[in-house]
């Protein structure tokens, strides 16, 4: 999620300051993603330069609100409105590291997605803890968030399992040998070879 349209979504309920930005923020995701206070006002700068949001004046405590504009309302239209794409996502650090270490002399494999799979079965269960933690209407968006949560960590356990299963399967290339044909594809060439 890009932190300049989430500050927009919190500006369209109505002006606040940065703090506010940064508390409503964490609030509406259960605190899933501590947001830095200077990435709030980072972003708010850059809003403000690209004319989505207006600063106001200082009140009395000597903070300064910001409302959302026009333009920044239809920005934030439109990324309602527009499908997150793959593209758009991170690297899957997790997929390039499995890769590496496939082609590292040294590397224990097997206890990579192991410890991975320990990691990631404990966050799976720390997500299922908070989510039965409460059950009021008033905490959907959290709950929601947690749930992608949950998803995305049963997933990375089933993946882990087929990296897995695919690695008791996996014969390393040899000195001069490249792995570019499935293991089951060798055999039956040598089997073909050998009649």
């Amino acid at each position: 999620m890009s932190i300049r349209h989430g500050l927009l979504a919190l500006l369209e309920r109505g002006q606040m300051y940065g703090y506010q930005l940064r508390a409503a923020f964490e609030e509406s995701t259960g605190s899933t993603w501590p947001l830095n206070i200077g990435q709030v006002y980072t972003t708010l700068s850059r809003l403000e330069r690209d004319g989505l949001v207006r600063s106001l004046p200082e009140s009395e405590a000597g903070q300064r609100p910001y409302e959302i504009t026009d333009a920044g309302r239809a920005d934030l239209a439109l990324w309602f409105a527009t499908p997150i794409s793959r593209t758009d996502r991170p690297r899957d650090e997790l997929a390039i590291k499995l890769a590496l270490a496939l082609t590292t002399p040294g590397v224990d494999v097997r206890s990579v997605v192991q410890t991975q799979r320990s990691a990631t079965m404990r966050t799976l269960q720390e997500l299922t803890r908070l989510k039965y933690a409460s059950d009021r209407p008033e905490d959907l968006p959290w709950r929601l968030v947690l749930d992608a949560m949950v998803f995305q960590a049963e997933a990375e356990v089933r993946w882990l399992d087929h990296c897995e299963t695919s690695l008791v399967r996996y014969r390393p290339a040899g000195p001069g040998r490249l792995p570019t044909t499935p293991t089951g594809a060798v055999d039956r060439a040598d089997e073909g070879a050998r009649r």
